[in-house]
């Protein structure tokens, strides 16, 4: 056998030994989606500190119309979702874009200490105090600070949710910026957020853990151990007729959190005298806000409109068929 062709054997064995070894060739890394492209009609400015907590910088980032109005706009506040243990605020600006284009509202997408920093009730003090911060520059940035409404999607629709019915409960206001004015909204947007944490710990872990565990951190422990602090984060514990007018979306095939969460807090709204609309989406996953499709984004658009701008529009409550999920780019 040549010198060359010995080489060449050597190197072939060399490339098979990872693979009999049992490794796995590098994966490349997944695409990353593109930015939303951003109009001229519009401005976004990042991280504007709202307060602090627990020495942490929270910050948020504005989604506004370029142009001025003569009168002040109402807010859409959007909070993110990851199991309150990820996520970001950034992920949000993309669907702000079209409402702050619209040159109707001003928009903001708020951050919040996540569960690996600190545990429930830190989450909540976070967003009312960007609440508060958004009334306190209401001269600043011209909106109308009793027009708020706030929308987000699982973790983030319970803590809208949270926004929605616990304007009262002063044990959840915290300390972390503005102090003195009222965290209260106006309406919430509610995407398949969980709303009754000890319900969640009295089904079958082995069929939702994906929806326990990320709880469990939230609390500081399992939801068997931790009930007060179950109890203090569960939206139904504060459902009253005095809570914001609610739009409550869930879909049918969520497997991460289940569809009688929102039918839990839609019955308890309900019963408390207050303005709730629950959609479902038919076969809709976690992922509600896409498999909604086009019709979805008309209900919530709808929403705002009626409760944001005063316009006399119908919500409608039917039922929705899920529609595929458009990949990203």
């Amino acid at each position: 056998m040549s010198a060359e062709r010995r080489l060449l054997v050597v190197v072939a064995l060399l490339l098979m030994v990872p693979f009999a070894a049992g490794a796995q060739p590098a994966k490349e890394p997944k695409p990353q989606p593109k930015p939303p492209v951003i109009p001229e009609s519009v401005v976004v400015e990042r991280d504007a500190e709202y307060g602090t907590g627990g020495g942490v910088s929270l910050k948020l980032d504005i989604v506004r119309p370029k142009a001025a109005s003569e009168k002040p706009r109402p807010v859409i506040a959007f909070i993110h979702g990851g199991g309150w243990s990820g996520g970001n605020k950034e992920s949000a600006v993309g669907q702000l874009i079209p409402f702050a284009a619209s040159g109707n509202y001003f928009c903001a997408t708020i951050e919040y200490r996540l569960s690996g920093v600190a545990t429930w009730p830190a989450q909540i003090h976070d967003c009312k105090a960007a609440i508060r911060w958004l009334k306190a520059n209401a001269k600043r940035y011209n909106i109308d600070p009793e027009k708020i409404g706030v929308w987000g999607s699982s973790a983030g629709g319970h803590l809208v949710s949270m926004l929605g019915v616990s304007s009262g409960a002063k044990q959840l206001e915290g300390d972390c910026g503005s102090p003195g004015r009222s965290s209260r909204v106006a309406c919430v947007v509610d995407y398949c957020g969980p709303s009754d944490f000890l319900g969640i710990a009295r089904v079958k872990r082995s069929t939702e853990q994906r929806a326990y565990d990320p709880v469990s951190k939230l609390l500081g422990g399992p939801i068997e151990e931790q009930k007060e602090a179950a109890v203090s984060a569960s939206p139904v514990t504060y459902a009253s007729k005095d809570a914001a007018p609610v739009l409550i979306v869930h879909g049918t095939n969520d497997t991460t959190v289940p569809l009688e969460q929102a039918e839990v807090f839609y019955a308890a709204l309900k019963k408390a005298g207050a303005d709730a609309t629950f959609v479902k989406v038919i076969g809709g996953t976690h992922n509600v806000g896409g498999s909604g499709g086009p019709e979805l984004l008309k209900r919530v658009q709808a929403f705002f409109e009626k409760h944001l701008r005063g316009q006399n529009v119908e919500v409608s409550d039917q039922a929705i068929e899920a529609q595929p999920i458009p990949k990203r780019p």
